[in-house]
């Protein structure tokens, strides 16, 4: 089975302003549960919202990240195969299913071998469909990382697509709050500093966490408290609420995530190329206040060397 790659910590800038939360407020009512928050912007300014998800958002929307276990994958998939392999007439082949560390070991031995190479190309079909079966069902998916390793990370763009609508509510506290200003900047600008204001939580090992550390972006909400690829995921989700239309990624590095968007992007303003479109870069993950459209130093020296990756959001 394929490794685990998970990510883990933010990178900050070397010196700057500092994302201060004061206040958090979580109340259940009779018809969801509403979110109260103060934080100190970039501008060292007070700022204040409250939202409320109904209860319907919260049925609806993913709140769990399973752990990936390997060897819970493998058996799944080979009792998928051995239930194959029952049906395959003795006298036709003989089937022989092995689970190993890494791998399941398929062997068919028969006296026509154009059958064989039929039935041994339908068991490994039959693999990997009860594969990726498991993964989708544990929100899952395959990753390529920088190194050309195989891997398995959370399946980041189904949890922005699942939880767009969920978050509806609170995107639109945050636009209603800018509403009189004319640039969607005063959009970003606010609900990046309330993202990054929200406690950062640190993965102690992207290889042997299994899952465990990424929170979806409900979870992110209820619980107070997100790592990098959470605040990305919960970011992305409340952005595409409020741009339907707009060409959004996640760009992935070595131990980061953030996010570009194509607006057309000003003059300071940090930016990377992806098939064809200018996508302006911004950062959620905090503590520290690094406006939108900039990065840290860590950040740029990852993009200026080409070390980063990139999922298109839907």
């Amino acid at each position: 089975m394929a490794g685990v790659f998970l990510l883990l910590s933010g990178l900050l800038l070397s010196s700057g302003a500092y994302s201060e939360q004061l206040k958090y407020q979580k109340t259940k009512t009779d018809t969801g549960v509403k979110f109260s928050y103060e934080w100190l912007d970039i501008e060292n300014e007070r700022q204040s919202i409250t939202f409320e998800l109904p209860k319907s958002a919260l049925k609806d929307a993913p709140t769990r990240q399973a752990n990936y276990k390997p060897k819970i994958a493998q058996r799944h998939v080979t009792v998928a195969l051995m239930e194959e392999a029952k049906k395959i007439n003795p006298r036709t082949a003989r089937v022989k299913i092995t689970p190993k560390r890494e791998s399941i070991d398929i062997k068919v031995k028969g006296t026509n071998e154009e059958a064989v190479e039929e039935i041994l190309a339908n068991l490994k079909q039959i693999q990997q469909r009860e594969y990726d079966k498991y993964l989708h069902a544990h929100y899952f998916t395959r990753f390529t990382t920088l190194f050309n390793q195989q891997a398995i990370k959370p399946d980041h763009v189904r949890y922005v697509a699942e939880s767009v609508k969920p978050l509806v509510a609170a995107s639109q506290a945050f636009y209603e709050k800018v509403a009189s200003e004319s640039d969607s900047r005063a959009y970003f600008s606010l609900i990046l500093s309330w993202l990054q204001s929200i406690p950062y939580d640190t993965l102690e090992d992207r290889v042997v966490s299994n899952g465990s550390g990424y929170a979806p972006p409900v979870s992110v909400l209820m619980q107070n408290l997100g790592d990098c690829d959470s605040k990305a995921v919960l970011a992305s989700s409340m952005v595409r609420a409020f741009m339907p239309s707009t060409k959004m990624i996640i760009v992935f590095l070595p131990n980061h995530a953030l996010l570009g968007i194509a607006l057309t992007p000003m003059a300071e303003d940090r930016t990377i190329e992806h098939d064809g479109d200018t996508y302006v870069l911004y950062d959620p993950t905090g503590p520290a206040l690094i406006p939108f459209g900039q990065v840290s130093e860590d950040t740029e020296r990852f993009i200026v060397t080409g070390r980063y990756q990139v999922e298109a959001i839907e």
